[in-house]
């Protein structure tokens, strides 16, 4: 059955979570960052979570989203055929452990493209205050799933930057081993709490059309983003306003991801690193990635 495009404009929430440093140390130990300011509260003054955290709370509101999906025309083979596409987070600042945080999401983009159903759904992230700790841009394709009604749209999409120019030659190459058991080990620490899907489950990816589980996405861009952070931030996460780009490849367990930094250029008075993530077998399996650093 067709994707419903009249979901566009569905907001839910809020989504209370009650965030605590042992969660956000473990979503640092579960990527093997070892920066202090993520582990060590005798060095740092504050504990931080990873820049990318943020795409745990996330989980928990998608639940309430797929939920939606699965009261919609969807059958169950189709809703399981998601994969990850997109992906834009503004990070206001870094969160906080401990500090109890909510979170709102819309539907805001429904669109036919050629490898099927592409939604994109914003999550506003805000603290106490209610002042915003970060907004996330989250797309996904239905692969094979066509659209019921026009293409839709609630809200504009903020464009990634892209580079002005690049020679060819990386400003620097990071080898990173995926080990067998990353996907399970991002999960548990991430506290997703469905702990069995296509990255995780080897029946649910054939089911959904896979060879075989595959690491999420967040985490090839965590993994991307914590050697940004240390080769051209200094190792201060603080200074990550914004992390972007688009999922390509599978990446397969066991095996090897490539960090390429391409290049580093002025954005607005700060400073964009722009970057991509290769597969084993040399395929992007993040392509237009930018990691913009406030000065």
């Amino acid at each position: 059955m067709p994707y419903d495009s009249s979901l566009v404009g569905t907001e839910l929430g809020p989504f209370a979570y009650d965030i605590d440093p042992g969660w956000t140390m473990a979503y640092a130990a579960a990527i093997n960052d070892t920066n202090p300011r993520y582990l060590d509260s005798l060095k740092s003054p504050q504990l931080l979570a990873h820049p990318v955290f943020p795409v745990c709370l996330v989980w928990g509101a998608m639940r309430e989203m797929d939920r939606k999906v699965k009261n919609s025309p969807l059958t169950s083979d189709e809703a399981v055929r998601r994969v990850h596409a997109t992906q834009d987070m503004m990070l206001h600042r870094l969160i906080q452990p401990p500090e109890k945080l909510s979170m709102r999401a819309k539907v805001i983009r429904v669109e036919k493209r050629r490898p099927g159903t592409y939604m994109v759904t914003r999550y506003d992230l805000q603290d106490a205050t209610g002042a915003a700790v970060s907004t996330v841009y989250w797309g996904v394709i239905y692969r094979g799933v066509d659209v019921a009604g026009a293409d839709r749209s609630a809200a504009d999409l903020p464009t990634l930057p892209a580079p002005a120019k690049w020679d060819g030659h990386p400003r620097g190459e990071f080898g990173v081993p995926i080990s067998a058991t990353l996907a399970h080990v991002y999960t548990a620490c991430g506290r997703q709490a469905n702990a069995v899907n296509i990255h995780t489950d080897t029946s649910v990816a054939r089911r959904a059309g896979l060879p075989a589980p595959i690491l999420m996405g967040t985490a090839t861009l965590a993994l991307s983003v914590s050697k940004i952070v240390t080769a051209e931030a200094a190792g201060d996460p603080q200074r990550v306003a914004r992390i972007g780009g688009r999922f390509g490849a599978m990446v397969l367990m066991l095996s090897e991801v490539t960090v390429r930094i391409m290049t580093r250029e002025k954005l607005d008075g700060q400073e964009a690193i722009f970057f991509e993530a290769l597969s084993a077998e040399g395929a992007r399996a993040i392509r237009d990635g930018v990691v913009v650093l406030r000065s």
